[in-house]
C-alpha cells in the first residue's frame, strides 16, 4: 500500500446519528472545524433526513440511504470547492440530521376561556384541551425557518408556538361552527379534523405538518356546570315536586353525616322531613297529583203515598213536573232513603223549592 492510499484511507469517515432522546428534532453532526473528509460515508436512517449547509448556504438534502460524499453525488459542493481528481482535501460544511418521525402525545389547551354565542345558552365561555402529533414534512424549510444554527433543537422549543396556533384556530372554528355546547361532545372528532385542517397551512410554512389532533374535553365554567347539574337532577326527578323530595332527602342525608351539627342540623332535618312528608301526602309516590275532586252528590229518588198505597220512585225533575200540573201538592206525603218516616213535601227542604215556582192556590172567595 502506497503512502497515498494510506492517507486516503485515514481520511475515510462515517457520519451518522442515533437518537435516544425521544424529543430531539434536529441534531448537528459535530466535527472540529466542521471538516468533513472527501469520500466520507453518510448514513441516513429511516425517519431521518440529512441537510448539508456549506458556508452558510443550504446545499443539499439527503433522504434515508447510504451515501459516499464525493463529486459524483455532490455536484453542488463539487462546483463550490472545485475538487481535483487527485488528492481530495477535507471540505468545511455542516450536516444537520432532521428527525422526520411523528412526535406524539403532545398537549394543548386553552389558557383562558373562549367566548362564544351558544344557540341555547346565549353568550357563554368554555375551555378545551387535548393532544396532537407533529412531524417535519420539509426538512430544508424547517431548518431555514425555525432551527437556524441551533446544534440541538428539541420539540419543547417549538411546542409552545404550535399550541398557540392550535388554540387560535380552535377558537375560530368553535365560534363559527354553530354547534350547541351540549352537542360538542358528540362532535369532537369532526371538530378536531376541522382544527387540524385550519392550522395545516400555517404550520406548513414552518416545514411541519399535524397528522393528528384530538379534542379530549370541552368544559363550561363551574357555575354553568352546577346549573346544568341541577337541571339534570330535576329532569331525573321528573317534576318540581319530586325534585323537592330529592333535595330534601339529600339535605337530610347531609345532616345525618354531620352529627355534631347540633340543634340547628336537627331542626333543619326535621323541617326537611316534614316538608317532604307533606309533599309526599299531596303528591303520592308517583309524582305530583292534584287533589281528587269530591264525589258528585247522590241524587235522591222519592216515593209518594196516596190512598194508602205508595208508588214511585220519582226523580226530583219528575216531581217538579208533577208539582207543575198539580198532581204533587205541598201536603203530599213523600219518602226517600235515609228519611225518618213520611213527611209532607212542603216540609222536605230539598223539595220545598218546587212549590215556590208556582204561586199557592188562591184563598176561597169570602
Amino acid at each position: 500500500m502506497g503512502i497515498f492510499d494510506f492517507l486516503t484511507g485515514e481520511f475515510i469517515d462515517v457520519i451518522h446519528w442515533v437518537d435516544d432522546t425521544r424529543d430531539t428534532m434536529v441534531w448537528r453532526f459535530e466535527r472540529e472545524g466542521h471538516e468533513i473528509k472527501y469520500g466520507a460515508k453518510l448514513t441516513v436512517r429511516e425517519g431521518q433526513s440529512a441537510v448539508f449547509v456549506h458556508e452558510g448556504q443550504l446545499a443539499d438534502v439527503f433522504t434515508p440511504g447510504l451515501y459516499m460524499l464525493e463529486t459524483n453525488n455532490m455536484p453542488v459542493l463539487t462546483t463550490l470547492n472545485h475538487w481535483d481528481h487527485g488528492f481530495k482535501s477535507p471540505f468545511k460544511s455542516e450536516i444537520y440530521f432532521v428527525n422526520t418521525t411523528r412526535f406524539n402525545d403532545l398537549k394543548w389547551g386553552t389558557k383562558n376561556p373562549i367566548m362564544l354565542r351558544d344557540p341555547e345558552f346565549g353568550p357563554t365561555r368554555l375551555r378545551a384541551y387535548g393532544t396532537y402529533s407533529v412531524r417535519v414534512s420539509d426538512p430544508a424549510k424547517f431548518l431555514v425557518e425555525i432551527v437556524g444554527t441551533d446544534g440541538e433543537f428539541t420539540m419543547n422549543e417549538i411546542s409552545y408556538q404550535i399550541r398557540n396556533i392550535i388554540v387560535q384556530e380552535f377558537s375560530r372554528v368553535i365560534a363559527s361552527s354553530g354547534i350547541p355546547v351540549l352537542d360538542m361532545a358528540a362532535n369532537t372528532a369532526d371538530l378536531g379534523k376541522l382544527v387540524a385542517s385550519a392550522i395545516s397551512g400555517t404550520v406548513a410554512e414552518y416545514g411541519l405538518s399535524i397528522p393528528e389532533l384530538y379534542i379530549e374535553n370541552i368544559s363550561l365554567p363551574p357555575a354553568v356546570e352546577a346549573a346544568l347539574d341541577k337541571r339534570t337532577s330535576s329532569g331525573i326527578a321528573g317534576d318540581l315536586g319530586r325534585f323537592t323530595e330529592y333535595s330534601a332527602a339529600e339535605a337530610m342525608t347531609e345532616a345525618a353525616r354531620n352529627p355534631n351539627g347540633g340543634g340547628m342540623g336537627a331542626g333543619l332535618g326535621m323541617g326537611m322531613g316534614m316538608a317532604m312528608a307533606q309533599a309526599g301526602m299531596q303528591q303520592g309516590p308517583w309524582g305530583n297529583r292534584s287533589a281528587a275532586p269530591p264525589p258528585p252528590p247522590v241524587e235522591h229518588v222519592w216515593h209518594i203515598a196516596e190512598g194508602g198505597k205508595s208508588h214511585g220512585p220519582y226523580s226530583k225533575a219528575k216531581l217538579g213536573q208533577m208539582a207543575g200540573d198539580g198532581s204533587l201538592t205541598r201536603d203530599t206525603l213523600i219518602w226517600t232513603a235515609g228519611q225518618d218516616g213520611w213527611q209532607r213535601a212542603e216540609d222536605v227542604q230539598e223539595l220545598a223549592q218546587l212549590f215556590t215556582v208556582m204561586p199557592p192556590p188562591p184563598p176561597p172567595a169570602a
